[in-house]
């Protein structure tokens, strides 16, 4: 079996700077050998849904913001990084860059989270359109659509590293 340390280690940014998400999984038990994505997500994903709301709203205030400042910077996760560029959320022209900045600004004052959505797969219109619905919903609504996405964020991540069960 593969140590605690190994472990948290290895997957313990699969659910964006929350390495508690592994640790609890580990410790629970709740991750079984042979390791495979399916099953490592099952086990990180009950202990995330297990975390009380506020350790969750950690979670997503973790999560950069959509082509923000941190990508500017050049200063996201290499995941994130990954993640915003095969979205083509690096290549934003300025007219886009402002209408996210301005959604990300509106977004955060109403809810107290980044926008987070699992980007494999969109482009930036796809993105942008989402962002523009979803920054209608009410927080409960929004709350729960952002946890969501982040299960998948990490459903992606851990495809990446291992194989599927």
């Amino acid at each position: 079996m593969v140590s605690r340390d190994e472990f948290v280690s290895r997957f313990g940014g699969v659910f964006e700077h929350s390495p508690f998400i592994a640790e609890r999984a580990y410790d629970a038990g709740q991750i079984a050998e042979p390791l495979t994505s399916g099953g490592v997500h099952a086990g990180l994903t009950m202990s995330f849904r297990a975390a009380s709301a506020e350790e969750r709203l950690g979670v997503l205030r973790a999560h950069p913001d959509l082509a923000g400042r941190l990508a500017i910077a050049g200063e996201l996760t290499e995941d994130s990084r990954k993640e915003q560029a095969g979205a083509g959320l690096d290549r934003l022209s300025p007219v886009e860059h402002a209408r996210f900045t301005e959604l990300n600004t509106v977004y955060v004052a109403k809810f107290g989270f980044p926008f987070i959505i699992a980007v494999k797969g969109l482009g930036k219109d796809d993105i942008l359109a989402a962002f523009e619905t979803r920054v209608g919903n009410d927080r409960e609504a929004e709350f729960a659509t952002a946890t969501a996405q982040v299960e998948k964020i990490a459903l992606l991540r851990l495809q990446s590293l291992l194989p599927e069960s």
